[in-house]
């Protein structure tokens, strides 16, 4: 019999786990008779009673259901990657427990991955109705301008819900990195994949943690891990501050020559070309120090995440 491992990262959950076990169980047997599924939930340092109600599933099914609770919050990929690293499944699958993803996708993914034709079938949104137009707008634009800075390409709209053989899994864990973006890890290992698209799901309870600010900072990690086009900004921003600078040291001179009695003045024009110049020198130190920071991170080899209860 085959093994399904269901990887469900949680922070702060608990009206949502109790209806998210409901709904996937239903799909899993109808659908899934000839599998056998575990769940293995992330309780990412929860404030709520997220940990009781994981405590309360294991003790009802402690031959399917897991739980990992770390010592306290660490983030979603770092629940995503402890999760990976637990799954034993021949097949695992991501999922967010406020069921936004479609648990009824879970049959078919499996039989398409029992074709052997894919590695991984992933999912994607085709539409974010019920969110705010705002959020609508700068989710497209990240996706636009990421894919034509990196050399991964992310597919528009892409969920981090996907079954992936173990195969996968294993190539995904093998990248020993502080700093995780999945939507990029999934794209940068490979392995043949398939999307099933849907249209957007409200949560069936709670409300989101992520907020625009919080969804800017990801997206600019997602960035700066997969393309050195920040970096090269700062060199153009730097070479066409020298040329204009060469310039217009050139004009000053010559100025000198044509027109030696003439009076220089414009002191406010020189007080905002020495902010213009400081500034842009701020943002090319701001870019640099931002990698730096990765690097400074990724070098101390501390742990991504740590486990305070496992069952």
């Amino acid at each position: 019999m085959k093994k399904l491992t269901i990887v469900v990262p949680c922070y702060n959950e608990e009206e949502s786990i109790p209806l998210f076990y409901k709904a996937v169980q239903k799909v899993v047997l109808e659908g899934l008779k000839s599998v056998f599924v575990e769940y293995c939930f992330v309780n990412d340092g929860s404030v709520d009673r997220t940990l009781e109600e994981l405590r309360s599933l294991y003790q009802k099914n402690p031959e399917h259901v897991h739980y990992i609770s770390f010592s306290r919050n660490f983030g979603k990929e770092a629940a995503l990657y402890a999760g990976l690293e637990a799954a034993t499944g021949d097949y695992v699958v991501v999922m967010d427990v406020d069921l936004q993803d479609p648990p009824e996708f879970l049959p078919k993914m499996y039989q398409i991955l029992q074709s052997g034709e894919y590695d991984c079938v992933g999912t994607r949104r085709i539409d974010r109705a019920g969110e705010a137009k705002v959020k609508s707008f700068l989710s497209g634009a990240f996706y636009k301008f990421i894919n034509k800075i990196s050399k991964t390409q992310i597919v528009p709209g892409a969920r981090d819900y996907r079954m992936m053989t173990r195969q996968m899994v294993d190539a995904v864990l093998s990248l020993h990195e502080y700093n995780r973006f999945s939507k990029g890890i999934f794209s940068w290992v490979g392995f043949k994949t398939k999307y099933l698209e849907y249209h957007n799901r409200e949560r069936v309870a709670g409300e989101s943690d992520w907020s625009t600010w919080q969804l800017f900072k990801y997206a600019f990690d997602g960035i700066s891990d997969f393309s050195e086009a920040p970096l090269n900004l700062a060199v153009w921003l730097g070479m066409v501050s020298f040329v204009l600078a060469i310039v217009g040291l050139i004009t000053v001179v010559v100025r000198h020559f044509i027109y030696p009695n003439s009076s220089v003045f414009g002191w406010a024009s020189l007080v905002c070309i020495i902010l213009l110049i400081g500034g842009v020198q701020l943002l090319c130190l701001g870019i640099i120090g931002r990698y730096i920071g990765k690097i400074f991170l990724q070098v101390k080899h501390r742990p991504v995440y740590l486990i305070k209860e496992k069952r």
